[in-house]
């Protein structure tokens, strides 16, 4: 028997399976998964601070409530009540003009009692969560599913030997030994840091943050029972989020350059009070709250770590990497990553599949996507006319992702796919659909006329493989790893699975526009898809195919003899103000804007009753 440096003897029973750093929603959603699907795990949960304890990063993403549901915990934190976050109304662009972007059309959206169930509409919608609470519930979940979580509880030293690890040093002078060992310690990054590994961090998007939460402010819109959106509002030197966690919390918060604020010379809350009375869309809704004299501030660099991976570990959630919160990503990301790995490690101790390559698919395709997000988000500020020549600030981007482009090919590369990556199974650009995402281009880019959907373009489409040869990726469905056929062309990935597979054989099928939309039509119709969503799934199918196209899979050409597409998304809704406000108009039958403002004035009234007794 040998001894390991710094750790315990070789061949002696580990003291648990997994060992985590970090109780937030990283470590507790993969400790909680672990349990779901292979209880008789060991697994530990180091937290250094107490529970409850509050964080920010209050506002969510559809793809979190998914993970929740699977988790079993989604009617927990729907008991609680927070607001039901049905979009996001942005100020962003040289124009300024405000634009809203809604998971679910508010048309549609239809009143019903909560606690509401997982079902139907709110399939769509997301939470706004005030985290101390939040996180309290993920923690206590864990530990119903068998968790053994340690509060209180730090470790102070990680201990290896090269690039393994041999065990944890707890500050309660304890070494804890696993067999794998997770980072899920959000910016800290403690075992990343501890074993060396560093990060890429793009120099556009080195932020800071400063933030408070305040009582009674009124809420911009309430839609239905608990319905709203988050609020973005641009600012010449960054921008302002307003985000309801409740009734009568907000958290309103500043993200602005880090050097803007080091050539400011004012301090943080100067700062903060300045751009709260600078943006009067914002400084409207607080006449009426006050502060909780909570006034926080942080680096808020978007970072991608080079590697998640070693011989027994992984970096997980906000350790490996952080997209600037414009795209309210990070949750989304820290949940995301934390199944990824679960269902990683669930098919490393099932023995079936090579370790090495679970571990390296786990790198490549977080890494992929944490900087699909950085590149959407680099894309985002590039549009906000912060940047006197926008093609060569792009030039940079590009240059920075290892591209020599001239200025126009730069800008065409990035608003064109130069953030799109595969998905397995879903065309997304980073959290967003990509119909959503491009309509966010058209936005900044309305108006370069080329810049318009390439399915919108064109009526023949041809399946190009040259160049690609036949591979297989993993993708993470009910507890396992499913190993699935794809093509690879240099790193692009074409999965034949799901949508990307439905595609796949359309475009064997038939090259012409019409065949390919009643091919789709025809598979949807034997897909366990209500019929009210199927319109929905067309869409994701066009979605589909635009994402093929921009990653090089499909050639396009126009026939002019042939008819071209005629296409309204069904997808997520994004539009100009005023197209939102008469939606929400049609919706209540009659002046949205009185109705909303009636509601705030009763809540206000009852909030300041409640005060009072």
């Amino acid at each position: 028997m040998t001894t390991q440096q710094n750790g315990s003897p070789e061949g002696l029973m580990h003291d648990c399976d997994v060992a985590i750093i970090g109780g937030g929603p990283t470590g507790t959603t993969l400790g909680s998964l672990l349990k779901k699907y292979n209880p008789n795990l060991r697994v530990v949960i180091l937290e250094k601070a107490k529970f409850p304890r509050d964080h920010v990063g209050e506002s969510q993403l559809p793809g979190v409530s998914q993970v929740l549901d699977e988790m079993g915990c989604w009617d927990k934190v729907e008991a609680v009540g927070f607001p039901i976050k049905i979009g996001a109304s942005y100020t962003w662009g040289k124009d300024n003009d405000r634009w809203d972007f809604d998971f679910y059309p508010v048309e549609h959206w239809k009143d019903e009692a909560r606690p509401a169930r997982y079902l139907g509409q709110r399939l769509k919608t997301a939470f706004q969560v005030d985290r101390e609470i939040y996180d309290n519930i993920l923690y206590e979940h864990a530990k119903a599913m068998g968790v053994d979580v340690r509060d209180e509880t730090g470790v102070e030293q990680v201990l290896h030997q090269g690039d393994r690890i041999t065990g944890f040093k707890l500050t309660n002078g304890e070494v804890l030994t696993a067999t794998h060992y997770v980072d899920g310690s959000g910016a800290i990054g403690f075992l990343k840091r501890a074993m060396g590994v560093s990060s890429w961090e793009p120099t556009e998007l080195r932020n800071i943050a400063i933030w408070d939460y305040w009582r009674n402010a009124e809420w911009a819109v309430e839609i239905g029972v608990g319905a709203t959106r988050v609020q973005v509002r641009s600012l010449p030197y960054g921008w302002i989020w307003f985000i309801p966690l409740g009734p009568d919390r907000t958290s309103v918060g500043l993200i602005c350059p880090a050097d803007y604020y080091k050539d400011s010379g004012m301090t943080v809350e100067e700062l903060y009070r300045k751009a709260l009375s600078e943006q009067e869309d914002i400084s409207g809704l607080m006449e009426s709250a006050t502060s909780e004299g909570k006034l926080q501030s942080c680096k808020d660099w978007s970072h991608l770590a080079d590697r998640l991976i070693g011989e027994n570990w992984f970096i997980c959630g906000e350790a490996a990497g952080f997209a600037d919160p414009i795209l309210a990503a990070g949750l989304n990301l820290a949940h995301g990553s934390a199944r990824d790995l679960a269902y990683t490690i669930l098919e490393i101790e099932k023995g079936v599949i090579s370790p090495e390559w679970l571990r390296n698919r786990f790198d490549e395709r977080n890494r992929r996507n944490i900087g699909q997000h950085i590149r959407f988000a680099q894309y985002w500020y590039a549009a906000n006319g912060c940047f006197d020549d926008l093609k060569e600030h792009c030039q940079s981007i590009a240059r920075e992702a290892g591209l020599s482009l001239t200025p126009e090919d730069a800008w065409r590369w990035l608003s064109q796919g130069g953030f799109a990556s595969e998905s397995p199974g879903l065309p997304l650009l980073g959290s967003f659909d990509i119909g959503s995402a491009r309509s966010v281009i058209d936005l900044f880019n309305k108006h370069d006329r080329e810049m318009a959907m390439e399915i919108d373009k064109a009526n023949v489409f041809r399946l190009d493989l040259e160049g690609a040869v036949l591979d297989v990726m993993g993708v993470p469905e009910g507890g396992r790893i499913k190993i699935v056929d794809c093509y690879k062309r240099d790193e692009r990935l074409l999965p034949l699975h799901k949508w990307y597979g439905i595609v796949h054989d359309a475009l064997l099928y038939s090259n012409d526009l019409a065949r390919i939309l009643t091919y789709f039509k025809a598979r949807i119709q034997v897909l366990p898809i209500p019929i009210d969503q199927r319109p929905l799934a067309l869409d994701l199918a066009m979605q589909t195919l635009e994402t093929l196209i921009l990653d090089g899979w499909v050639k396009t050409s126009l026939d002019p003899s042939r008819p071209r597409l005629q296409r309204e998304s069904a997808g997520n809704i994004i539009r100009s103000a005023a197209d939102s406000d008469r939606a929400l108009a049609e919706r209540d039958g009659g002046d949205h804007a009185a109705h909303n403002a009636a509601k705030n004035a009763a809540k206000n009234a009852a909030n300041g009753e409640a005060a009072r007794s």
